[in-house]
């Protein structure tokens, strides 16, 4: 099925089930301990042994020898790859470095040796009586010393890395240069882990020359391709099973060392063998988002247009790789005639920079959005208005192509009336409660909305129970209960009548998990198939297709209706393609993120005390599930703000914090009240389901916001994340 026209009246739009609060129907497996996750798959892969990873020491340089008799002598050891022994691999479209060094090493803690042993204790003690000669290199660890020499590149998300290297429209720095009122400020992001509670993980076995591997993934079409070309192997020999995931943020949704390892080490002992990638290595081993240093210039009339706004970003990564997109949103967020974008990539010897949750916009709006505030003080207008006045219909950069919809504006008036934003005090350090500081702030979230083509394959048993099957992920998102929630309005049943699969590289190619594309092209899959299969169904039981309805286990035309179980043994496999609508209209979403905060007077220590988002995403399939998804994202928001930094060792090349001892994110404690509001807005242009996306809207903007709120609070303005004690302690107001 191809979606090429805007969606007119479907069935999706009777919102008997699809638009309700729905519990989660993994919820009773996940809370008991009945859904398995990767490594806890005892029933796939008899005898299975344990693997344990040797990573490397050095971040650049040389693996001159690898010394393993100690290690295969130990207790228990079945056998020891290495680069030596895996023969020739390839490398995945999507890694930017190998997955098993050696002899070159291309950064700390890089796999290169795996031991298997009977047990995971024997592997992890004989891992440890691994020795490695190495002949350390001269690496780049520095972003700022590296940045100046590093080249100007062009956006890789626009015309395929095709266009400028410096985007531009009108002049800017002619009319930057004149305007009356100017900001030039930096700001800068730092290097950040996805730190997911479930660590990377994969059971792997061999039947002959095929492989299955029971893996952590999101997406499971992209991670066979690339498993098969490391390994050399036609992709139809490989199969991926990952039905729960526990959490990725990005940080999954390639091939990992975990499934290399694990398919190399079953290979070599002949038989099974588990690999997981310990919590201290997960930070140096595998992906995280990348640091960003951002300039921002604004010039504006002193009625506060915007008449010129440029942003530019630098951030760095191995050779191959590419940039933290931060200045995606700024090409699309506010109005203003004289505009220019530019991003600069410097090479560094540091792990692999890669997608993060809201990869671009989440650390471009920890930016955009504090300088947006910055140029309504020296205004003097007020934050929300300042936003509204700049708010836009069109693309800035192309004029002549609308946003199917855009409700940012409603977003910030619904949320200033809603936080009490006018008892704000425009004043910063004005507020106290006892002895903290108070302050509000407010930021404007934007994240674009992506179509993926998927699939699905639906069919009804003799019970008039329906299943669902695609190879779509659960990162603990949702996805089996709004698969669910869409085959039941689809076919007429309660959503218990409906039987999900997931996560199975044998099941129709779905779009995946990822850039929040994946609630709503998933579902779009499901509901081609269903279209396809109430078709047949209708010729079966000797209905009128085009005159027929699907309701309460029933097929119904005019005056005669029968048992969808009369159907029994149909089934029908479609594939939701798109055309150009998302090329005829800028399709987005957004949100207005309002955050209170207090700060001790005496102690610098910053808490929070409220937290909104008002959200417009199109229709939200599951307004229980999409919830979870925000307040998640604004916990990530907090945790961007005022805690998560990998902290870099310049000299040897590694994240120093690669444990969650040190590495901190917020907990229970740290999270207020939260509350979230969905506009109900369906937007007829993204897909039959009217859907967008929430799962990275809800962090973009959210670290601005409590920033925003900081310096009302305070009066002192921090532009480097985290937000730290030392940042702004000594600045405090004098306590009397």
């Amino acid at each position: 099925m191809k979606f090429d026209t805007p969606a007119g009246t479907n069935p999706i739009d009777q919102g008997k089930v699809v638009g309700r609060p729905t519990p989660r129907i993994d919820g009773p497996l996940k809370t008991s301990g009945r859904a398995p996750y990767a490594y806890e798959r005892h029933d796939v892969a008899e005898n299975a042994a344990y693997g344990v990873i040797v990573h490397a020491g050095i971040a650049k340089g040389r693996l001159n020898a690898l010394h393993l008799d100690e290690a295969k002598a130990a207790p228990g050891v079945v056998t020891i790859v290495t680069a030596d022994t895996a023969g020739k691999l390839g490398k995945g479209n999507m890694n930017t470095a190998k997955l098993l060094g050696g002899p070159e090493i291309d950064h700390y803690h890089q796999a290169i040796a795996l031991v298997v042993a009977e047990t995971f204790e024997q592997a992890r003690a004989a891992a440890n009586l691994v020795r490695a000669d190495y002949a350390r290199g001269q690496g780049k660890y520095d972003l700022e010393a590296a940045l100046p020499g590093a080249p100007p590149v062009p956006d890789p998300n626009a015309n395929d890395g095709k266009g400028p290297k410096i985007d531009k429209v009108g002049d800017f720095e002619r009319f930057f240069a004149s305007a009356p009122v100017k900001l030039d400020q930096k700001y800068t992001t730092p290097d950040q882990s996805h730190a997911m509670m479930e660590p990377f993980a994969t059971i792997a076995a061999w039947k002959g020359d095929e492989l299955t591997v029971w893996t952590s993934n999101q997406m499971i079409n992209w991670t066979k391709g690339d498993l098969a070309k490391t390994l050399g192997l036609p992709k139809e020999k490989v199969r991926l099973d990952s039905p729960y995931v526990g959490g990725g943020f990005g940080g999954k949704l390639f091939l990992r060392a975990d499934a290399v390892m694990a398919a190399l080490g079953a290979r070599q002992a002949g038989r099974p063998v588990k690999v997981t990638i310990a919590r201290p290595m997960m930070a140096n081993n595998a992906t995280h988002r990348p640091a960003t240093i951002q300039r921002i210039r604004i010039g504006c009339d002193k009625d506060g247009t915007i008449t010129a706004i440029a942003h530019e970003s630098g951030s760095g990564d191995l050779p191959g790789g590419g940039p933290e997109t931060a200045v995606s949103q700024t090409k699309l967020l506010y109005a203003g005639a004289h505009r220019m974008t530019a991003m600069k990539l410097a090479v560094l010897d540091l792990p692999e920079g890669n997608a993060m949750r809201a990869p671009g916009e989440a650390p471009g709006l920890m930016a955009l959005e504090i300088a947006m505030d910055e140029m309504a003080e020296k205004l003097g207008m007020d934050p929300v208005q300042f936003r509204i006045k700049n708010d836009t219909m069109v693309d800035p950069e192309k004029p002549e192509r609308k946003f199917s919809q855009r409700h940012l504006v409603q977003c910030l008036n619904d949320g200033a009336q809603r936080f009490g934003w006018s008892r704000r005090n425009a004043k910063p350090a004005q507020v106290r409660d006892g002895r903290w500081l108070v302050g509000m702030g407010v930021a404007s979230g934007f994240r674009n909305n992506m179509n993926q083509k998927s699939a699905a394959r639906v069919g009804i048993d003799k019970q008039g129970m329906v299943t669902v099957a695609t190879d779509m992920t659960d990162i603990g998102t949702g996805t089996y209960t709004i698969v669910a929630q869409t085959a039941a309005e689809m076919m007429g049943v309660p959503i218990d009548s409906v039987n999900v699969l997931l996560g199975d590289s044998s099941f129709p190619v779905s779009a995946g998990s990822g850039g929040q594309w994946g609630g709503n092209s998933s579902t779009a899959g499901v509901y081609a198939a269903c279209m396809k299969l109430r078709e047949a169904v209708a010729q079966k039981l000797g209905f009128n297709a085009t005159d027929v309805t699907f309701a309460n286990g029933k097929v119904t035309s005019g005056n005669r209706s029968a048992d969808l179980k009369d159907a029994a043994g149909l089934s029908a496999e479609e594939t939701m393609e798109y055309g150009d609508l998302a090329k005829q209209y800028q399709q987005s979403t957004f949100a207005g993120h309002f955050v209170e905060v207090g700060v001790d007077a005496y102690t610098g220590e910053i808490r929070i005390r409220r937290m909104l988002a008002v959200c417009d995403a199109g229709r939200i399939i599951n307004p229980t599930s999409a919830r979870s998804q925000v307040i998640g994202a604004m916990t990530m928001g907090v945790g961007a703000a005022l805690m998560e930094e990998l902290a870099v060792d310049k000299r040897f090349g590694f994240f120093v914090n690669h444990d969650l001892a040190t590495y901190e994110v917020p907990v229970h404690a740290d999270i207020p009240h939260q509350e979230v509001v969905f506009l109900d807005y369906p937007d007829d242009t993204t897909s039959p389901m009217k859907a967008k996306g929430v799962g990275e809207l809800g962090l973009c903007g959210v670290g601005a916001a409590i920033a925003n709120a900081i310096y009302n609070a305070t009066g002192v303005r921090v532009r480097d994340y985290p937000i730290t004690l030392e940042k702004h302690l000594a600045k405090l107001p004098m306590v009397a």
